[in-house]
């Protein structure tokens, strides 16, 4: 099994400076995608492809703060093991057991894009494995493409490269983006799981008593939010080292993460304490936190993957955010 280290040291061996850097490294030979089924109908995630149906085992869900992905439509779902709980000893760093499957699908412009896989495939936080399904034509099925494509279906829509989908997963310990305390801490609907199911369905091994919020307004909370979705799988302090150099925040130097300890005050967040740098408090237009979100193109931009249009509304949320401070 290649570990996920070894993953981070092939893909940003030639990138040095920043994430942007990243766009330019060629997707890595070895992935472990080749433990990963050929097409999407057998993966679990379908008991008939052709009807739509779901298997029995898996699990609709929808992150309260979303990742922006230039305007896509997205349904993600997970399958747990059968009697297999989430280790929650650390509630910011959930630990999957072996054998946890999610999947994110992507529609774009009204057509059924891709559904990406991350699976865990072994004991270790390492031994996670992710790829993109390219959906056919007619939407029979899904093929995996590793390599990634670009304007698929003739959308505007890029599928990312299986290294592409590391880069962003390896910034956490838990490596899932999305399926976390704070991120399923709001009521779902349309039988969706959220906190409260997986602690009524016993899938937890240290179970909270309650949700978790997060401090503030509502302007804040969302602003808050929009980083922790958005910016904190590379923008944190708590990024797992790599075996080689780091392209992704290489100085640690700010953390835009929600944690489940630091939800007393907005002052307690870890942007407010870590973010000086990066906004001008009551200067949204001096603040280059904003500056970055409200560009795309060749200049450097957030989030340098995995998106060609600005976000217009939420660099207006950042935007009210700072000037409010």
């Amino acid at each position: 099994m290649l570990r996920m280290n070894h993953w981070m040291t092939i893909v940003i061996a030639a990138a040095l400076s920043g994430c942007w850097d990243y766009e330019q490294c060629p997707t890595p030979a070895d992935l472990g995608t080749e433990r990963l089924p050929g097409h999407l109908s057998e993966t679990g995630l379908y008991a008939d492809i052709t009807a739509g149906t779901l298997a029995a085992d898996v699990l609709p869900y929808k992150p309260q703060f979303e990742l922006w992905s230039d305007g896509a439509e997205k349904q993600r779902w997970i399958l747990l093991p059968k009697d297999k709980r989430i280790d929650t000893k650390d509630m910011d760093a959930w630990v999957f057991p072996e054998g946890t499957k999610l999947w994110k699908e992507f529609r774009r412009d009204g057509v059924r894009v891709e559904t990406r896989l991350f699976q865990k495939v072994g004991p270790s936080d390492d031994d996670w494995v992710g790829i993109a399904y390219v959906w056919a034509a007619d939407q029979s099925d899904a093929t995996a493409t590793p390599s990634g494509a670009a304007n698929a279906l003739g959308t505007n829509h890029d599928v990312p490269n299986a290294g592409q989908c590391v880069g962003c997963h390896a910034g956490r310990k838990s490596r899932i983006l999305g399926f976390s305390a704070i991120q399923l801490s709001a009521s779902a609907t349309d039988g969706a799981i959220d906190l409260e199911g997986l602690i009524a369905n016993d899938r937890l091994s240290n179970p909270p008593e309650r949700n978790f919020s997060v401090p503030g307004n509502e302007t804040e909370r969302a602003a808050l939010g929009y980083l922790h979705a958005n910016c904190s799988h590379c923008h944190n302090q708590n990024r797992p080292e790599t075996d080689g150099p780091r392209c992704f925040d290489p100085r640690k130097d700010v953390d835009f993460g929600l944690y489940v300890s630091d939800l007393r005050s907005t002052a307690d967040t870890a942007a407010y304490r870590t973010g000086a740098d990066y906004f001008e408090p009551g200067d949204s237009e001096g603040s280059r936190l904003v500056e970055l979100v409200a560009r795309r193109g060749d200049d450097k931009h957030m989030p340098p993957l995995a998106t060609e249009k600005v976000d217009e509304d939420g660099v207006e949320l950042l935007r009210m955010w700072i000037d409010g401070m």
